[in-house]
């Protein structure tokens, strides 16, 4: 072969090899993020050209699948009874993606997910159609219709856990959306999906998990534990040692009580029955921010959770002088927490202050029903001890049975319950916001916890408490679970 015959060989070579080489790479390099891509329609053409999987409840679809007559995209997403589901399933669509667990458990619903490998097999070998997996969740389904009626047209949100175990019964929040109404292209979905994200009372946000609140007055639970646990009291039943009227430290302001409260050196008992602020704000001030922090941490604030859904994390801060620590331990200042969040409170308490961790599925199913992945109960942290637990239960039903949270009494059950009014706004100019946390105790354990807030902008200043708004709510849901 003369020379430049032999040099053309080898460029022609050289090219094969790279072409080789470039293919290789996205292949097996490039070929997931490639497959992945959202801008690669293929990708959504593959998804909704198979029925996908369910997520149920108690044994029954909360979603479904219709098919649509297009080319490209032949299933479309359903749901039944969807507003009251959003907060839990998400959606998908074929025009906006997914969100909640319709989004992270994703591959299983499609049935892509590597675990499907066998059943992806068999159906290719048999002719059969791909199918879904399906997402088996903890959640109650009387629970949740109780939350979502009980909040009704008032902008709120309802967390119930079952505290032994950690599992989610309930996750309730308003206003809410129909996931139906956008989960196809056309332009009615297009108009629908406009509306919802211009809406100013956000009806996609999950308030149960992804919006933290001002929690008031719940707190004072996780500042009697702190009180309790480092010993700054050894009985709820001994004075407090509290000033009434209370300035906040290195300040010339007055914290005050809601109403003439017997709050003057009241016992912790009394002090949590009525709810006072001078009592509580001294309490934290006395604690000290390294001691209020540790406590809350240990109740689940300041980190956020994968349940498998990512929860934003509730917050205690540091840094505080002492007269911000006060007003932090009466739930206001930066104190904020997710309904979640002190439904996990309520939880610990219940549990003998063990808290578990919250999670909301508890199978994933391959089609033909085989479990692919079972989830089980797991200790979060031990909140506080048993008898500082067992103490606070004792405050806690005194709240219900004589206090400010008699609204949440359930005949022939043993309900303990906290009551909140959170201020809001730049010098309290926003509405407050009404909280009850709580739980019911049977003589099998406790099996749920529940807390209930409600933003109720069309109610009267007066009128808002959580006493009146937020615990005939917390009631409701209860007697659901206790079938009641």
């Amino acid at each position: 072969m003369n020379k430049p015959l032999r040099r053309v060989a080898i460029f022609c070579g050289l090219l094969i090899f790279s072409l080789l080489i470039r293919d290789n790479w996205l292949q097996f390099v490039d070929g997931d993020s490639l497959k992945n891509d959202p801008h690669n329609r293929r990708v959504l053409i593959n998804e909704y050209a198979k029925p996908r999987g369910d997520i149920i409840v108690g044994g029954k679809a909360v979603t479904g699948h219709k098919t649509t007559g297009d080319s490209d995209f032949q299933y479309e997403r359903t749901y039944t009874d969807g507003a009251e589901w959003a907060p839990v399933t998400g959606f998908a669509s074929q025009v906006y993606g997914t969100t909640l667990l319709e989004g992270v458990e994703d591959k299983i619903l499609t049935g892509d997910d590597d675990r499907l490998f066998f059943n992806r097999t068999i159906d290719m070998l048999t002719g059969k159609q791909q199918q879904g997996g399906d997402v088996v969740t903890t959640l109650n389904s009387k629970a949740q219709d109780a939350a979502f009626k009980g909040l009704g047209d008032k902008k709120g949100a309802v967390a119930a856990i079952n505290p032994q175990t950690g599992a989610i019964l309930a996750l309730a929040s308003t206003p809410s959306y129909d996931p139906s109404t956008i989960a196809d292209g056309s332009a009615k979905d297009s108009k629908a999906w406009s509306a919802l994200q211009a809406d100013k009372n956000q009806p996609m946000l999950n308030r149960a998990l992804r919006q933290t609140y001002p929690p008031g007055s719940t707190f004072k639970i996780v500042t009697a534990a702190a009180a309790l646990d480092n010993g700054l009291y050894s009985s709820i039943d001994e004075p407090t040692d509290s000033p009434l009227p209370y300035t906040l430290p290195g300040t010339t302001t007055t914290l005050n009580n809601e109403g003439p409260l017997p709050c003057h050196n009241a016992t912790l008992k009394v002090a949590l029955e009525v709810s006072c602020n001078t009592v509580f704000g001294h309490m934290g001030a006395q604690l000290g921010q390294a001691k209020m922090l540790a406590q809350a941490d240990k109740f689940g604030f300041n980190k956020s959770l994968d349940i498998p859904v990512r929860t934003v994390a509730s917050n205690f801060s540091n840094g505080m002088n002492s007269s911000q620590v006060a007003l932090s331990s009466i739930g206001q200042f930066n104190t904020a927490a997710t309904p979640l969040q002190m439904a996990m409170v309520a939880g610990a308490v219940a549990n003998n202050g063990k808290l578990m961790t919250p999670y909301m599925v508890d199978q994933l199913r391959a089609p033909n029903l085989n479990v692919v992945q079972e989830n089980s109960p797991k200790e979060l942290d031990q909140a506080m001890t048993p008898q500082t637990a067992q103490k606070i239960q004792g405050m806690m039903e005194a709240v219900v049975s004589g206090g400010t949270g008699t609204m949440a009494q359930i005949p022939g059950v043993t309900v303990g319950g906290k009551t909140g009014t959170a201020q809001h706004g730049e010098n309290n100019s926003g509405l407050p916001y009404a909280w009850f946390i709580s739980y019911a105790k049977t003589a099998q354990g406790s099996p749920v916890a529940v807390a209930v807030v409600v933003e109720d902008g069309n109610a009267n200043r007066e009128e808002i408490s959580g006493g009146g708004l937020a615990a005939p709510i917390a009631k409701s849901v209860m007697e659901a679970v206790l079938n009641k």
